[in-house]
């Protein structure tokens, strides 16, 4: 498989140093994978000028901060755009209420939908109800670690979305009770 800037854990990495982590743990943290893949990423996304690894000596020997160039950024920006596009085909093909044709879309683009997460370019309340339309669990898609637990903030959040069980069927017409006051 070439490597291609689509490679969703590529993205996520170039997205944790814009973010702001410089630090080889800290980007490992943010986007969840292993070292020695992070090390291949990350000498990837330097040779095609995605980022800079500086060494800084200090008294305590040799520190290691990794930037994003001016390059990665606007890659970032690209694919957080693309991420957007696909993020309205699903709310689109949701809203329409066509199952197999949501399905079959989520199915092309399982790859990215932890990227997707990752950005906060999706509504973490309608994704879960995607799911619920389609009877299936997130799970299905994405990742359990991927899923963010604590991202929104909002006090909604804890409604339904933590996947664990809420059996479906329940006798109270879908069990989704939100208070929507937007």
């Amino acid at each position: 498989m070439e490597p291609t800037p689509e490679e969703p854990k590529d993205v996520i990495v170039l997205g944790a140093i814009k973010k702001g982590a410089k630090k080889f743990e800290k980007i490992q943290n943010a986007a969840q994978i292993d070292a020695d893949e992070l090390n291949s990423i990350l000498e990837k996304l330097e040779k095609r000028e995605l980022i800079t690894v500086e060494e800084k000596k200090s008294w305590f020997g040799k520190k290691i901060e990794i930037k994003i160039t001016e390059k990665g950024s606007k890659e970032v920006e690209e694919r957080i755009h693309e991420l957007q596009g696909k993020w309205d085909q699903m709310s689109l093909l949701y809203k329409s209420g066509d199952k197999q044709k949501l399905k079959q879309y989520m199915d092309d683009n399982k790859s990215i939908l932890p990227t997707m997460m990752f950005f906060g370019v999706m509504d973490m309340i309608m994704f879960s109800m995607m799911f619920s339309m389609m009877g299936m669990m997130m799970t299905d898609y994405v990742p359990a670690e991927s899923i963010p637990s604590d991202t929104s903030g909002d006090s909604s959040s804890d409604s339904g979305s933590d996947g664990g069980g809420s059996d479906g069927g329940g006798s109270d017409g879908g069990g989704f009770d939100f208070d929507v006051g937007f």
